[in-house]
């Protein structure tokens, strides 16, 4: 009824984790948001120690049902049923808990501790809605699945619908269909010809969101990746920096999945209790299958950010020579939505270094070929900068391979923060120039590779590079090529993040533009 909706676990007594709530917030366009009182508390016996992670479904009739696990008094997870107590309120500000919860228990064979967070259902061929739920047997990741009819009471599939060994715990399991030639998503529960499936899952060993395509066998509820070798958890992520714990769901209303993240922090507990607060989420994105390639996704910004925009400025064919950094000049740097394309030329040196490549060593790590690409987040003596950039490498058969990174080690001057180098192959085809789109956020920044192929998210916290202080500039740390840049730079407005005004809630209509 014309509201966007996202509930997040949250503890509303402190900024570590405990006592987790579900929050609710609501927005019209996923860029503007309005904070709702809590969907639900951790105040039954199957739930107290937690309402943790769940997904909403939406019926044929309109109705909505949310499957989350509880975290029971005994510390057993399950899964309980929820639902809105009037599917009149757009807002849904009121839930009720089923009274015969939990609706599943870990089933033999699974432990107490390693069965959460149920996905979104989809319906299969015999009319039956299926449920995958996360879980580990013998080091391996695994996706339990279950049929049922009314969100009650459930059947136990005999098969995975997948599992690979050595992945460990997987939580936050998504699993949805992409449009092999489509430009649009697709409804969870639609399958056939011309479609793949994307599962995935948030690996709880290693903290990182991984992803697979491949083929789900609808008859036996039973997937299998493309490529083996790149198997779920061997191959893809969705983002390559910090991010975890995330989600898609389908907008039918402009016909695109979205994809939410999770960003955690990389300072300590001590600076998020100091500042009452710990966490975010990315951007929302579209999900899109990559057809050029045939072998991954393709991530994008939803266009409501674009909202935001205000003035831009326009840099045509800027020539950054080996060892040099060019400043742009644009004013106010800290919140940008930048498009850059680069062409190199080469000059014709003896090659250097090509032999190391990837992103390991960092923007210092100098080829004739690279690094080069944007300093964002960096003040005016470059004391601090978070570089993003290419890495190309020649390759034994005479083409290239290419690497897009972030190296947040020179990021901030504060000693009590994680800073890492990220970063992984991109593919770059015949005819394309190396392109990137940044979304830079005072200490956030987001980075798009080749149109969405790879991504990586950057959670970093300048003490120099901040409000009028902060920079961006050019650089090009290659030994034998010129680089020639052309870029967009718009600066962006603040997005509005506050209370929902209760008192007039009365006056809400469904479509009525806020």
């Amino acid at each position: 009824m014309g509201w966007y909706h996202l509930f997040y676990q949250y503890n509303p007594d402190s900024a570590v984790w405990g006592n987790i709530t579900w929050g609710h917030a609501v927005s019209r366009d996923l860029i503007h948001w309005l904070y709702l009182p809590f969907a639900m508390v951790p105040d039954q016996w199957y739930d107290i120690n937690g309402v943790w992670t769940g997904s909403a479904t939406i019926l044929p009739d309109g109705k909505i049902v949310m499957l989350y696990t509880g975290d029971t008094v005994d510390a057993v997870q399950v899964q309980n049923l929820a639902y809105p107590a009037n599917l009149s309120d757009p807002l849904l500000l009121d839930w009720v808990k089923y009274p015969d919860n939990p609706v599943l228990i870990p089933p033999v064979g699974i432990a107490i501790d390693e069965y959460r967070d149920p996905t979104t259902a989809w319906l299969g061929p015999d009319g039956k809605w299926r449920v995958t739920i996360g879980s580990k047997v013998n080091g391996a990741g695994v996706s339990l699945v279950y049929t049922t009819t009314n969100f009650t009471t459930f059947d136990l599939l005999p098969n995975y619908l997948h599992e690979v060994p050595g992945t460990g715990m997987w939580e936050c399991v998504d699993f949805y269909p992409v449009a092999i030639n489509g430009s649009t998503g697709l409804d969870t529960s639609v399958n056939g010809p011309g479609i793949k499936h994307l599962l995935k899952a948030s690996l709880d060993d290693t903290k990182i969101d991984v992803y697979a395509l491949g083929t789900y066998f609808a008859n036996n509820d039973t997937w299998a990746p493309d490529n083996l070798a790149e198997d779920v958890g061997l191959g893809l992520k969705y983002d390559y920096g910090r991010y975890y714990a995330s989600k898609t769901f389908y907008d039918p209303v402009k016909e695109r999945r979205v994809l939410w993240g999770w960003i955690n922090e990389t300072d300590t507990e001590y600076e998020d209790l100091e500042k009452g607060w710990a966490s975010l989420q990315t951007i929302p994105r579209t999900v899109l299958f990559d057809n050029k390639t045939g072998t991954n996704i393709l991530q994008w910004p939803v266009e409501e950010v674009e909202s935001l925009r205000l003035n831009s400025t326009d840099f045509e064919g800027v020539v950054v020579e080996p060892g040099s950094v060019v400043e742009l000049n644009i004013g106010t740097a800290t919140q940008l939505d930048i498009f850059a394309d680069f062409e190199i030329e080469s000059l014709g040196l003896e090659e250097t270094n090509e032999a190391n490549g990837g992103c390991r060593g960092g923007v210092v790590d100098r080829s004739s070929l690279g690094p080069f690409g944007l300093l964002v987040i960096a003040d005016e003596t470059l004391s601090e900068l978070t570089p993003i950039y290419f890495r190309p490498t020649n390759t034994s058969d005479g083409g290239l391979k290419t690497y897009f990174c972030a190296d947040e080690r020179r990021s901030s001057k504060a000693n009590d923060v994680f800073n890492q180098v990220y970063g992984s192959q991109v593919p770059v085809l015949e005819g394309e120039k190396f392109s990137m789109r940044l979304l830079v956020d005072h200490s956030i920044v987001e980075s798009f590779a080749q149109g969405g192929r790879t991504v990586i998210t950057s959670r970093v916290y300048p003490t120099e590079a901040i409000y009028g202080a902060a920079r961006v500039f050019l650089f090009n740390n290659a030994t034998g090529v010129n680089v020639k840049a052309t870029l967009k730079i718009w600066q962006l407005n603040s997005a509005f993040i506050h209370p929902f005004p209760l008192d007039q809630i009365d006056t809400v209509k469904p479509l009525q533009p806020f």
